[in-house]
This record gives C-alpha cells, structure tokens and sequence, in this order.
C-alpha cells in the first residue's frame, strides 16, 4: 500500500470483501506487553482459525519458502498434497479471505504471495521482548 494512501482508501478501493489485516489488527502490541482490543482479537482469530488446519498451515509455509516468496498455485503447490484442485483452491482461498495471502491472476496461473503486514502483526503478536519501545 503506498504511504500516502491511508488505510480507509485502501478498503474502499479494495476488491476484496475483507478488511486489510493492518486496518484490523492496526499495529498490534504483543500480548505480553499488555492485552489487545476486540478488533485486533476478531482479526486475529481469523488468521489463526486460517492456520489451524495442517494444508493451510503447510501451504503458507510452502509460499513462504519459495524462492522470492511467491507461488503458483498450480505449478508450485500442488506437490505433496493427495487433494483435487478445487479442494486445494479452497485452501488458498481461505488463506486469502484470512488476509494471509495476496493472490495475482497472471493469464492462467495464481500466484500467491505471503501478506507481509500479516506476517508481522503474528510475529509481533507473539513477541517476548518486553523491552520499552521509548527506550
């Protein structure tokens, strides 16, 4: 997302039918440190129900691998899976809904690429470093 474009833009032009993570969890504070709001605690919960299930779990981590960090649902994440394509669609189809995923038509392949203000919201959410971030 650009910088100056802030984050109610964003979900106005959007096309997709859920709110951009970081408009969820704005910028979440370890829970650590001290307890989240409702909003951050619902988005959250999405992208962890998201990761619950193994395929899910496995696919993120296979986009995450891949070299530049980005798939193509076809020819890269069909490996290693005894499912049907339209099962295997709904698997990265929930990633994405989640806002774990962005997903880019090119012709007739998808690829998916890892969210990166998801990835950071999870990492920060389960932060230990109790550090004071004005120090």
């Amino acid at each position: 997302m650009a910088q100056d474009f802030d984050v109610c833009q964003y979900l106005r032009m959007s096309m997709s039918l859920t709110p951009a993570p970081e408009a969820t969890l704005g910028y979440c504070t370890p829970l650590a440190r001290e307890p989240i709001s409702t909003e951050q605690a619902e988005g959250v919960t999405r992208m962890l129900k998201a990761l619950a299930d193994p395929v899910r779990l496995r696919l993120i981590s296979m986009i995450l691998s891949h070299v530049g960090g980005e798939a193509c649902a076809m020819c890269d994440l069909t490996e290693g899976f005894d499912l049907s394509q339209s099962t295997l669609s709904h698997h990265l189809k929930v990633l994405h809904d989640a806002g774990l995923v962005d997903r880019d038509k090119r012709g007739v392949w998808v690829y998916y690429k890892a969210r990166p203000e998801a990835m950071g919201a999870l990492r920060t959410l389960f932060s230990s470093d109790l550090a004071d971030p004005n120090d």
